[in-house]
């Protein structure tokens, strides 16, 4: 992307409007940001052997380098939005953009809510790249330069379709998952699925973002719109502009053992506004936090970002438009975004629909995990949250009650006579804890006979596994047999989807059907599983535990 730039000093009336328009963005809303540091290796990896633990001893950690990513997108609005059309073009010159996705298979987005409203999933990436003089000064070892970067911050951020509410959704950089074929956009080099599962931070070695986003919508399910990937340059500058951030500690903590380990942080017990290189050490401290585990350095992140919010909305600072200036020259040399977001008027148009979102309608979360040996894997309840997102089910509880989703438009093709639609049926039955229910495939196959499908077979050969009953389709001439399939056995309209990974119209009998002929759709916990951790953006009495080898007096 090439732009000529504009310099030169703003008149009055420029710097007057910027002004205006600082005092309107100190409203907006905040996400995620995640400040961590590589302790392991230095290499990032650690595949997972066929018995399913990592394969060695768990290495020996080590101060590596500083990963973290500005406010998920205070940054973005109290810098771009805030700085406005100040020397626009030159800003614009600043970002860089990368593709969205790099991987072969798609996620379908999110049906209009009855209002035509869509929700809105962007994916806030943290790179440990150091790739800049500015960046190494900040912190990592001088190894480390030029070398392949790791995603060791990942959140989804998840605006509601009706702009009431925010989710975030952390994913610790150690959790296990497979990431998904990938081609490099730039020299086209195919990066091969990984071989069993790996540390999700190796996903941005793949060719970039868009393989971080790939990997994200392979396990959630999710559809991302957008991403943005910051380094650290900007947190310094960010955290001066607004006079510090608020944070608490409930006892007096230093970050550092007898090996040198920790991130050197030294507060008093108590709240202390941190700005600057110190606001940069609470967000890499691991070390002295809690059980000294990169969940609870997040834990500690949420709690700076809702801090940061609120300073947003109260903090008048951010009215000069010298500290704009400076901040939006800071924000958007720190960013990278896909084609969508390349510009400060397509970032300034994002936070007016930031805005909306009051604190106290934000949740902050961490994805539920289970350790595996050094590492972690999603849980049960991982799968809990990310559905919650994906039908867009606010995390803190407090949606107003929704409207029925408008009835689906027609299908282009209407269904064939039913004697002529022919319907593979599967068992799906099975979960962790029950084995499949023998003869589901057959007895539902027999009943879809009974009713007229005088095509429908079931197939014995594939045993998948799904919570809810599915009926799939795998192009949209096949739509309207679909929905008549569904509609014959009572199968909610939103049961039916769109599948590549199916041949023709596919029904998948699921644990919610285990037994008997009449389907009774399940009904549904839409409550945040609590071992998510979720942090209210109001919250303000929130206080990091500190671990007593770590206190001094």
């Amino acid at each position: 992307m090439t732009r000529s730039g504009v310099q030169g000093e703003d008149t009055q009336e420029e710097a007057a409007a910027a002004s205006e328009r600082a005092e309107s963005v100190r409203g907006d809303g905040d996400n995620g940001v995640e400040a961590t540091v590589d302790d392991a290796d230095g290499t990032g990896s650690n595949t997972e052997s066929a018995g399913g633990k990592p394969e060695g001893p768990r290495p020996r950690r080590r101060r590596r380098a500083l990963r973290w990513t500005a406010v998920l997108l205070a940054v973005v609005l109290a810098g771009t939005a805030g700085a406005g059309y100040l020397y626009y073009e030159h800003l614009n010159d600043n970002i860089k953009q990368d593709a969205l996705n790099l991987g072969d298979s798609k996620v379908a987005a999110p049906t209009p809510n009855a209002a035509g409203q869509t929700p809105l999933n962007i994916l806030v990436i943290g790179s440990d790249a150091r790739d800049s003089e500015e960046n190494q000064q900040l912190g990592g070892a001088r190894e480390t330069f030029g070398s392949t970067p790791l995603a060791d911050v990942q959140m989804l951020v998840h605006l509601s379709a009706d702009r009431s509410n925010m989710s975030v959704v952390s994913m610790p950089r150690d959790t296990l998952l497979e990431i998904p074929k990938c081609t490099d956009p730039d020299d086209g080099e195919v990066h091969p699925a990984s071989q069993g599962r790996v540390m999700t931070n190796q996903s941005l070695g793949h060719g970039g973002p868009g393989c971080t986003v790939a990997t994200w919508q392979e396990l959630t399910g999710i559809h991302i719109d957008h991403f943005v990937m910051v380094d650290f340059a900007g947190v310094v500058s960010m955290a001066d502009a607004v006079g510090g951030v608020p944070v608490c500690v409930d006892a007096n903590i230093h970050s550092r053992d007898s090996q040198g380990h920790g991130s050197g942080l030294k507060l008093a017990e108590g709240t202390h506004p941190v700005k600057g290189e110190q606001a940069l050490q609470w967000l890499r401290t691991r070390y002295g936090f809690e059980d000294g585990s990169d969940l609870a350095r997040a834990k500690a992140q949420h709690m700076y970002l809702n801090s940061m919010v609120r300073v947003l909305r109260e903090n008048a600072t951010l009215s000069s438009p010298n500290q704009l200036r400076r901040l939006a020259e800071e924000a958007t040399a720190a960013l990278t975004v896909d084609p969508g977001l390349d510009s400060v008027k397509k970032l300034y148009d994002l936070s007016n629909e930031l805005r909306m979102v009051k604190p106290e309608r934000i949740t902050m979360t961490t994805m539920p995990n289970r350790y595996v040996g050094a590492r972690v894997e999603p849980t049960e309840d991982a799968e809990q949250l990310f559905r919650l997102v994906r039908e867009d089910i606010a995390l803190d509880g407090k949606d107003a009650k929704k409207k029925p989703d408008a009835e689906p438009e027609p299908p282009a093709d209407p269904a064939a006579p039913d004697d002529e639609l022919a319907v593979q049926v599967r068992n799906g039955t099975r979960t962790d804890e029950l084995g499949t229910a023998p003869g589901r495939a057959n007895a539902i196959a027999g009943l879809l006979v009974e009713r007229g499908f005088t095509k429908a077979v079931a197939d014995p050969s594939v045993l998948p596994s799904e919570d809810r009953t599915v009926i799939r389709y795998p192009s949209a001439d096949l739509e309207g047999d679909a929905r008549r399939v569904a509609k014959s056995l009572g199968v909610p309209a939103s049961s039916v989807k769109r599948s590549t990974d199916v041949s023709g119209v596919t029904l998948v009998v699921g644990a919610d059907w285990r037994e008997g002929t009449a389907y009774r759709a399940p009904r549904s916990d839409d409550s945040t599983p609590e071992s998510a951790e979720a942090l209210n953006g109001a919250d303000d009495s929130a206080c990091m535990h500190v671990n007593p080898g770590f206190t001094w007096s």
